[in-house]
Protein backbone atom coordinates (compact mmCIF):
# COMPACT_ATOMS: atom_id res chain seq x y z
CA UNK A 1 0.00 0.00 0.00
CA UNK A 2 1.07 3.58 -0.47
CA UNK A 3 2.49 5.48 2.48
CA UNK A 4 -0.22 6.69 4.83
CA UNK A 5 -0.79 10.37 5.45
CA UNK A 6 -2.12 11.47 8.83
CA UNK A 7 -5.88 11.99 8.84
CA UNK A 8 -6.32 11.07 5.18
CA UNK A 9 -9.21 8.64 4.64
CA UNK A 10 -8.08 5.33 3.15
CA UNK A 11 -10.63 2.71 2.05
CA UNK A 12 -9.60 -0.88 2.84
CA UNK A 13 -12.88 -2.75 2.19
CA UNK A 14 -16.41 -1.67 1.19
CA UNK A 15 -17.21 -1.63 4.92
CA UNK A 16 -13.88 -0.35 6.28
CA UNK A 17 -12.04 2.96 6.09
CA UNK A 18 -9.08 4.08 8.19
CA UNK A 19 -7.49 7.32 9.32
CA UNK A 20 -4.02 7.57 10.81
CA UNK A 21 -3.76 9.78 13.89
CA UNK A 22 -0.81 12.21 13.93
CA UNK A 23 0.95 10.55 16.89
CA UNK A 24 3.97 8.65 15.52
CA UNK A 25 6.54 7.42 18.03
CA UNK A 26 8.93 4.52 18.64
CA UNK A 27 5.99 2.80 20.38
CA UNK A 28 3.12 3.67 18.02
CA UNK A 29 4.99 3.27 14.69
CA UNK A 30 3.37 5.70 12.21
CA UNK A 31 0.56 6.44 14.69
CA UNK A 32 -2.73 4.99 15.93
CA UNK A 33 -5.11 3.87 13.21
CA UNK A 34 -8.76 4.75 13.66
CA UNK A 35 -11.26 2.69 11.68
CA UNK A 36 -14.68 3.69 10.34
CA UNK A 37 -17.02 0.74 9.81
CA UNK A 38 -20.08 0.86 7.55
CA UNK A 39 -21.73 3.61 5.55
CA UNK A 40 -24.58 5.89 6.55
CA UNK A 41 -24.82 4.83 10.18
CA UNK A 42 -21.22 4.04 11.09
CA UNK A 43 -19.03 2.87 13.96
CA UNK A 44 -15.62 4.30 14.86
CA UNK A 45 -13.02 1.95 16.37
CA UNK A 46 -10.14 3.30 18.49
CA UNK A 47 -10.77 7.04 18.03
CA UNK A 48 -7.22 7.71 19.21
CA UNK A 49 -5.42 10.30 21.32
CA UNK A 50 -6.71 13.67 22.49
CA UNK A 51 -5.73 15.51 19.29
CA UNK A 52 -8.41 17.98 18.11
CA UNK A 53 -7.30 17.90 14.46
CA UNK A 54 -7.80 14.13 14.41
CA UNK A 55 -11.36 14.57 15.70
CA UNK A 56 -11.93 17.18 13.00
CA UNK A 57 -10.64 14.75 10.37
CA UNK A 58 -12.95 11.99 11.64
CA UNK A 59 -15.95 14.31 11.49
CA UNK A 60 -14.99 15.43 8.00
CA UNK A 61 -14.58 11.80 6.89
CA UNK A 62 -18.09 10.98 8.12
CA UNK A 63 -19.79 14.19 6.92
CA UNK A 64 -23.33 13.35 5.82
CA UNK A 65 -23.25 10.15 7.87
CA UNK A 66 -24.16 9.41 11.47
CA UNK A 67 -21.67 8.01 13.97
CA UNK A 68 -23.77 5.63 16.08
CA UNK A 69 -21.06 3.86 18.10
CA UNK A 70 -17.55 4.60 19.29
CA UNK A 71 -15.62 1.44 20.23
CA UNK A 72 -12.31 1.18 22.10
CA UNK A 73 -10.14 -1.93 22.15
CA UNK A 74 -8.42 -0.82 25.38
CA UNK A 75 -7.64 2.28 27.38
CA UNK A 76 -4.05 3.17 26.67
CA UNK A 77 -4.01 6.87 25.96
CA UNK A 78 -3.10 6.55 22.30
CA UNK A 79 -6.42 4.71 21.76
CA UNK A 80 -9.35 5.98 23.84
CA UNK A 81 -9.06 9.64 24.99
CA UNK A 82 -10.65 10.96 21.79
CA UNK A 83 -13.81 8.93 22.53
CA UNK A 84 -15.31 11.59 24.78
CA UNK A 85 -14.45 14.38 22.32
CA UNK A 86 -15.99 12.47 19.42
CA UNK A 87 -19.06 11.68 21.51
CA UNK A 88 -19.51 15.36 22.36
CA UNK A 89 -19.36 16.23 18.66
CA UNK A 90 -21.52 13.38 17.35
CA UNK A 91 -23.77 12.19 20.17
CA UNK A 92 -22.64 8.60 19.57
CA UNK A 93 -22.63 5.93 22.27
CA UNK A 94 -19.25 4.79 23.65
CA UNK A 95 -19.10 0.99 23.85
CA UNK A 96 -16.42 -1.66 24.07
CA UNK A 97 -13.78 -2.37 26.67
CA UNK A 98 -14.29 -1.85 30.38
CA UNK A 99 -12.77 1.19 32.11
CA UNK A 100 -9.50 0.61 33.89
CA UNK A 101 -7.85 2.90 36.44
CA UNK A 102 -4.36 1.62 37.09
CA UNK A 103 -1.04 3.41 37.39
CA UNK A 104 1.32 2.12 34.74
CA UNK A 105 4.60 1.08 36.33
CA UNK A 106 6.23 0.81 32.92
CA UNK A 107 8.34 3.28 30.99
CA UNK A 108 6.13 3.80 27.93
CA UNK A 109 4.90 7.39 27.87
CA UNK A 110 2.30 6.49 25.22
CA UNK A 111 0.96 3.63 27.31
CA UNK A 112 -0.37 5.50 30.34
CA UNK A 113 -3.95 4.50 30.95
CA UNK A 114 -6.82 6.82 30.09
CA UNK A 115 -8.45 7.22 33.48
CA UNK A 116 -11.16 9.49 32.02
CA UNK A 117 -12.60 6.80 29.77
CA UNK A 118 -16.30 6.32 30.59
CA UNK A 119 -18.19 3.89 28.33
CA UNK A 120 -21.97 3.93 28.10
CA UNK A 121 -21.94 0.16 27.60
CA UNK A 122 -19.25 -2.44 28.26
CA UNK A 123 -19.21 -5.33 25.81
CA UNK A 124 -18.64 -8.79 27.24
CA UNK A 125 -17.06 -11.50 25.11
CA UNK A 126 -19.41 -12.33 22.24
CA UNK A 127 -21.68 -9.30 22.65
CA UNK A 128 -22.41 -7.20 19.58
CA UNK A 129 -23.19 -3.74 18.30
CA UNK A 130 -24.60 -3.42 14.79
CA UNK A 131 -25.72 -1.07 12.05
CA UNK A 132 -26.95 -1.33 8.47
CA UNK A 133 -24.94 -4.10 6.84
CA UNK A 134 -22.37 -4.49 9.64
CA UNK A 135 -21.96 -6.28 12.97
CA UNK A 136 -19.11 -5.85 15.44
CA UNK A 137 -18.69 -8.71 17.91
CA UNK A 138 -16.43 -8.41 20.97
CA UNK A 139 -13.63 -10.96 21.28
CA UNK A 140 -12.03 -10.83 24.74
CA UNK A 141 -8.23 -10.88 24.34
CA UNK A 142 -6.63 -9.93 27.67
CA UNK A 143 -2.86 -9.85 27.93
CA UNK A 144 -1.55 -6.57 26.54
CA UNK A 145 -4.00 -5.09 29.04
CA UNK A 146 -6.56 -6.88 31.19
CA UNK A 147 -9.44 -5.07 29.44
CA UNK A 148 -8.33 -5.59 25.83
CA UNK A 149 -10.99 -6.50 23.27
CA UNK A 150 -10.72 -7.27 19.58
CA UNK A 151 -13.77 -6.72 17.37
CA UNK A 152 -14.85 -9.20 14.70
CA UNK A 153 -16.61 -7.95 11.58
CA UNK A 154 -18.16 -11.16 10.20
CA UNK A 155 -19.46 -9.47 7.04
CA UNK A 156 -15.82 -8.97 5.99
CA UNK A 157 -14.35 -12.03 7.79
CA UNK A 158 -12.16 -9.45 9.53
CA UNK A 159 -10.87 -8.79 13.04
CA UNK A 160 -9.89 -5.39 14.41
CA UNK A 161 -6.97 -6.59 16.51
CA UNK A 162 -6.05 -3.42 18.42
CA UNK A 163 -2.66 -3.87 20.08
CA UNK A 164 -3.11 -7.61 20.67
CA UNK A 165 -1.69 -8.38 17.21
CA UNK A 166 0.00 -5.54 15.34
CA UNK A 167 1.24 -5.21 11.78
CA UNK A 168 4.69 -3.85 12.57
CA UNK A 169 6.03 -5.21 15.87
CA UNK A 170 5.45 -7.61 18.72
CA UNK A 171 3.19 -6.46 21.55
CA UNK A 172 4.54 -5.13 24.82
CA UNK A 173 3.13 -6.96 27.85
CA UNK A 174 3.78 -4.77 30.88
CA UNK A 175 2.90 -5.96 34.41
CA UNK A 176 1.05 -5.41 36.64
CA UNK A 177 -1.90 -5.10 34.26
CA UNK A 178 -0.21 -6.76 31.29
CA UNK A 179 -0.16 -10.52 31.78
CA UNK A 180 1.90 -12.97 29.69
CA UNK A 181 -0.16 -16.00 30.72
CA UNK A 182 -3.34 -14.27 29.52
CA UNK A 183 -1.62 -12.93 26.40
CA UNK A 184 -0.49 -16.40 25.29
CA UNK A 185 -3.97 -17.81 25.94
CA UNK A 186 -5.48 -15.00 23.85
CA UNK A 187 -3.12 -15.79 20.97
CA UNK A 188 -4.14 -19.45 21.17
CA UNK A 189 -7.78 -18.30 21.05
CA UNK A 190 -7.13 -16.50 17.75
CA UNK A 191 -5.55 -19.64 16.30
CA UNK A 192 -8.96 -21.26 16.56
CA UNK A 193 -10.69 -18.53 14.54
CA UNK A 194 -11.07 -18.28 10.76
CA UNK A 195 -10.60 -14.53 10.21
CA UNK A 196 -9.21 -13.73 6.75
CA UNK A 197 -7.68 -10.37 7.67
CA UNK A 198 -6.71 -8.41 10.77
CA UNK A 199 -6.91 -4.63 10.90
CA UNK A 200 -4.45 -3.67 13.66
CA UNK A 201 -4.20 -0.36 15.48
CA UNK A 202 -0.59 -0.01 14.29
CA UNK A 203 0.77 -1.28 10.98
CA UNK A 204 -0.67 -2.61 7.76
CA UNK A 205 -3.53 -5.10 7.41
CA UNK A 206 -2.50 -8.68 8.16
CA UNK A 207 -3.67 -10.91 5.32
CA UNK A 208 -2.38 -14.26 6.64
CA UNK A 209 -3.31 -13.83 10.30
CA UNK A 210 -2.99 -17.42 11.52
CA UNK A 211 0.54 -17.67 10.17
CA UNK A 212 1.46 -14.45 11.98
CA UNK A 213 -0.17 -15.57 15.24
CA UNK A 214 1.67 -18.89 15.01
CA UNK A 215 4.88 -16.91 14.60
CA UNK A 216 4.07 -14.72 17.61
CA UNK A 217 3.49 -17.79 19.77
CA UNK A 218 6.80 -19.21 18.59
CA UNK A 219 8.57 -15.92 19.26
CA UNK A 220 7.29 -15.80 22.84
CA UNK A 221 8.32 -19.40 23.45
CA UNK A 222 11.76 -18.52 22.07
CA UNK A 223 12.05 -15.61 24.52
CA UNK A 224 11.01 -17.91 27.33
CA UNK A 225 13.74 -20.35 26.31
CA UNK A 226 16.32 -17.55 26.24
CA UNK A 227 15.42 -16.56 29.79
CA UNK A 228 15.71 -20.12 31.07
CA UNK A 229 19.09 -20.60 29.34
CA UNK A 230 20.42 -17.35 30.80
CA UNK A 231 19.36 -18.39 34.29
CA UNK A 232 20.75 -21.88 33.79
CA UNK A 233 24.16 -20.59 32.67
CA UNK A 234 24.59 -17.87 35.30
CA UNK A 235 26.47 -18.22 38.55
CA UNK A 236 24.36 -15.54 40.29
CA UNK A 237 20.75 -14.39 40.08
CA UNK A 238 20.16 -12.48 36.83
CA UNK A 239 18.72 -8.97 36.86
CA UNK A 240 16.33 -7.86 34.15
CA UNK A 241 18.52 -5.10 32.60
CA UNK A 242 21.30 -7.65 32.03
CA UNK A 243 18.81 -10.07 30.47
CA UNK A 244 17.55 -7.34 28.14
CA UNK A 245 21.09 -6.44 27.07
CA UNK A 246 21.71 -10.08 26.15
CA UNK A 247 18.32 -10.90 24.64
CA UNK A 248 17.66 -7.68 22.72
CA UNK A 249 21.11 -6.80 21.37
CA UNK A 250 20.86 -4.32 18.52
CA UNK A 251 17.40 -2.88 19.21
CA UNK A 252 16.78 0.83 19.70
CA UNK A 253 17.94 1.65 23.26
CA UNK A 254 14.73 3.66 23.71
CA UNK A 255 12.89 0.33 23.64
CA UNK A 256 14.97 -1.35 26.36
CA UNK A 257 12.58 -0.30 29.12
CA UNK A 258 9.58 -1.75 27.27
CA UNK A 259 11.54 -4.94 26.54
CA UNK A 260 12.28 -5.21 30.24
CA UNK A 261 8.58 -5.12 31.02
CA UNK A 262 7.94 -8.04 28.68
CA UNK A 263 10.86 -9.97 30.23
CA UNK A 264 9.28 -9.37 33.64
CA UNK A 265 5.94 -10.64 32.29
CA UNK A 266 7.67 -13.81 31.10
CA UNK A 267 9.35 -14.26 34.48
CA UNK A 268 6.04 -13.90 36.32
CA UNK A 269 4.51 -16.51 34.00
CA UNK A 270 7.48 -18.86 34.57
CA UNK A 271 7.21 -18.32 38.34
CA UNK A 272 3.53 -19.34 38.25
CA UNK A 273 4.59 -22.54 36.53
CA UNK A 274 7.21 -23.26 39.19
CA UNK A 275 10.21 -22.83 36.90
CA UNK A 276 11.83 -19.64 38.28
CA UNK A 277 11.80 -17.64 41.50
CA UNK A 278 12.80 -14.14 42.62
CA UNK A 279 16.27 -14.04 44.15
CA UNK A 280 17.34 -10.77 45.76
CA UNK A 281 17.27 -8.10 43.05
CA UNK A 282 17.18 -10.70 40.30
CA UNK A 283 15.78 -14.05 39.30
CA UNK A 284 17.02 -17.64 39.40
CA UNK A 285 15.84 -21.11 38.46
CA UNK A 286 13.46 -22.55 41.00
CA UNK A 287 15.08 -24.93 43.45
Amino acid sequence: MSEQQSDAVEPLHPLVRRLLAPNPSPFTFTGTQTYIVGTGDVAVIDPGPDVPEHIDALLAATAGERIVAILCTHTHRDHSPAASLLQAASGATIVGCAPLALDDAGPRADAAFDTGYAPDRVLADGEEVSGPGWTLRAVATPGHTSNHLCFALPEAQALFSGDHVMGWSTTVVSPPDGDMTAYMASLELLMGRDDAVYYPAHGEPITNPRRLVRGLLGHRKQREGQILRLLRSGTAPAEIPAMVASMYAGIDPRLHGAAGRSVLAHLIDLERRGLVAPAGDGWALAA
